[in-house]
């Protein structure tokens, strides 16, 4: 048993049982080993939760970051897409996600915000862009995840005459009101 063993059988789990049925109890008995072995890899559960986020994160970690010719827009609006894409391939991905920090991304954050800066994006504008896309999209996903039951999704407990939008024109219009926003403070 290795620490990537371990933490793939913590993602199959996290799917089967939601964020709130993971423990290293049932882990270990997954894995059929006693409890304590896990702390060999992990020290505590949060060095684990944190190993599952950054493994559950692999498909957006490992998306090609952009290059001097690309539109900053249409690049900004695929990373947020795929950002969002890559927390709904796990139960309750969002809330993984959320309680984590990105310590192994820090070069591709850095590399984003150097794009986005040459890009003609001001330095404070690129940085408050991406993390409000970013919480933008963990609270959507989020909400997304959380309402898994029957009903109308986004808008639900409405009155009667405001309609419901699904979750992902709901996310899409969001997305365009922050590059919409941060559109007119460029220079390029």
């Amino acid at each position: 048993m290795n620490r990537e063993t371990v933490v793939a059988e913590a993602l199959d789990l996290l799917d089967e049982v939601g964020l709130d049925g993971v423990s290293t109890r049932q882990l270990a008995k997954r894995l059929g080993v006693e409890q304590p072995s896990l702390y060999w890899h992990f020290r505590t559960k949060k060095d684990l939760l944190a190993a599952m986020a950054q493994a559950a994160m692999a498909p957006h970690a490992n998306a090609p970051l952009p290059t001097p010719g690309d539109d900053w827009r249409a690049w900004f609006l695929e990373n947020t897409r795929s950002f969002r894409r890559t927390l709904l391939l796990r139960r309750d991905g969002a809330r993984l996600h959320a309680g984590s920090t990105p310590t192994a991304d820090l070069d591709r954050i850095r590399h984003k915000m150097s794009f986005l800066v040459a890009s003609g994006v001001p330095e404070r504008d690129a940085q408050m862009a991406m993390l409000t896309a970013s919480r933008f999209t963990v609270g959507s996903v989020l909400e997304e995840q959380a309402d898994s039951g029957p009903g109308p999704g986004v808008g639900q407990g409405l009155p009667a005459d405001v309609p419901s939008i699904d979750p992902e024109s709901a996310f899409e219009a969001g997305l365009s009101l922050i590059v919409d926003g941060l559109t007119p403070r460029t220079t390029a």
